[in-house]
């Protein structure tokens, strides 16, 4: 999942994650009906007891007993879908997923997921994973395991099923449109280990591709552009860092990831329910990169805190953003774990990129819009985002559709193919055109005033 969420817990802790109220029994939902009902209006007490009639006939008259836990979790798991994509209830098993899936390890198959239609789809394959190598694509559906099709499983189920012993075979049958057959692919599970950065030299150029935002995302990056000088013995003469199918992360690497490369300014704020409910988080002095150029990379499945990085740079006029349109993920989740096994996962506010914008629905247009030609299939392969979410959260500001239809246009400076491509010995398309641009632009370019940060103020604290 890709999700921007924030962890209530004693002590507070926020995090921006990638993409669950305790179950009440009958003798809890009695006291709601009676002392409780005093302190809620008159129609929603009419509601209440519309649900306990419900509950109450089914429990009776259902052809087989029903637990109650069964019916709580089922009314529990009803309620949020009717809310938005990313909120839910986390019941044991997909509480343990999130918890550690922030912990940047596990074993499985390294795919960004969501449900649609009651079947599996891909957001995104994780780079150098066994998804990515057997060339699972953003947009796919996975509609069997082993053999066994999966159709109405919720997605924690579906995930728990992909997940498991590193050395263990799985088999999946993975639908693409526009291709008359199903594809069936056998996987070897392995440890899905987060190392959220990589670093390569290329020319004289550093390459920092970001994978996710887990944990110690920001301090491995500082260490890959220390390793990328004394790689090159100098500094480099600019910087591409790369979020393509990063799903998203931990918020605090998301800022501090996004500080590295600004002096100043306002990197992302938070806006919820409430009229003051705001939390604002600003860049620190020092650049990282002392000035070069930076490009950022983007793709349809950079997702929340991918969106935020790209969008404070952008908007600090810090560097440029290359690729195609982002997911656009641009809401907040807030995890309020219920016991020590289960958590309730609810959207509470929305996030904003320094000028203002939210990204939700429409995401982060590059500033340079580059298509992935290298990839033989990428323009018939149709691009998920957000807004084909069903229940998405709308934009507050009405997203112009003619500029979402405009990214599916075809811009006669790419006219090559995969196969002229790879005849000169470029396989990736997006990242050597970055390369060539970094090559065309100096220390200048990006040197641009950044907006200077007010006084220090304690944020709005969230209720």
């Amino acid at each position: 999942m890709t999700e921007t969420t924030k962890i209530s817990a004693t002590p507070k802790r926020r995090f921006a994650l990638w993409q669950g109220a305790a179950a009440l029994s009958t003798l809890a939902l009695i006291p709601l009906a009676t002392g409780a009902m005093a302190s809620v209006d008159a129609s929603t007490q009419q509601e209440i007891a519309r649900f306990m009639d419900v509950y109450l006939e089914v429990k009776a008259n259902y052809v087989e007993p029903v637990s109650d836990d069964k019916l709580i979790e089922g009314a529990i798991n009803g309620m949020l879908a009717s809310l938005d994509p990313h909120s839910g209830y986390l019941d044991k098993r997909g509480y343990s997923t999130l918890r550690t899936q922030t912990d940047g390890q596990y074993g499985g198959l390294g795919l960004s997921v969501t449900m649609e239609d009651g079947v599996v789809k891909v957001i995104a394959p994780m780079a150098d994973t066994p998804a990515a190598r057997a060339g699972i694509k953003a947009g796919d559906f996975i509609t069997h395991i082993g053999g066994q099709l999966i159709f109405g499983l919720t997605l924690d189920e579906a995930v728990e099923q992909m997940q498991g012993r590193p050395g263990t075979k799985i088999d999946i049958t993975v639908v693409r449109e526009g291709q008359d057959k199903p594809m069936e692919l056998s996987l070897t599970r392995e440890i899905i280990d987060l190392k959220p950065v990589k670093w390569e030299v290329k020319g004289d150029v550093g390459v920092l591709t970001v994978a996710s935002f887990s944990a110690d995302a920001t301090t491995d990056v500082k260490a890959a552009m220390l390793a990328v000088e004394k790689s090159l013995g100098k500094k480099p003469r600019g910087w591409i860092l790369d979020l393509r199918s990063n799903p998203g992360g931990l918020l605090d690497e998301a800022v501090g990831i996004s500080d590295l490369f600004l002096e100043r300014g306002e990197i992302v704020s938070q806006r919820g329910r409430k009229k003051g409910d705001i939390e604002r988080y600003f860049a620190e002095p020092g650049d990282a990169a002392q000035g070069a150029p930076v490009v950022v990379l983007i793709d349809s499945g950079s997702a929340s805190a991918s969106e935020i990085v790209a969008g404070a740079l952008q908007d600090q006029h810090r560097a440029l953003v290359m690729g195609e349109r982002s997911f656009g993920k641009g809401s907040v989740q807030t995890v309020l774990p219920l016991t020590d096994t289960t958590a309730l996962r609810l959207t509470t506010a929305r996030y904003y990129t320094p000028s203002g914008r939210s990204v939700q629905e429409g995401g982060i247009a590059p500033d340079i819009r580059v298509p992935q030609l290298s990839d033989p299939d990428y323009a018939s392969r149709p691009k998920f985002r957000e807004s084909d979410l069903r229940r998405h959260l709308i934009n507050e500001k009405k997203v112009d559709d003619g500029l979402l239809e405009k990214d599916e246009k075809t811009d006669p400076r790419f006219s090559q193919t995969a196969e002229q491509l790879k005849a000169k010995g470029i396989e990736d398309y997006q990242l050597y055109y970055a390369l060539q641009t970094i090559g065309r632009i100096g220390p200048a370019a990006t040197r641009v005033a950044q907006g200077t940060k007010p006084p220090a103020a304690k944020p709005a604290q969230r209720n």
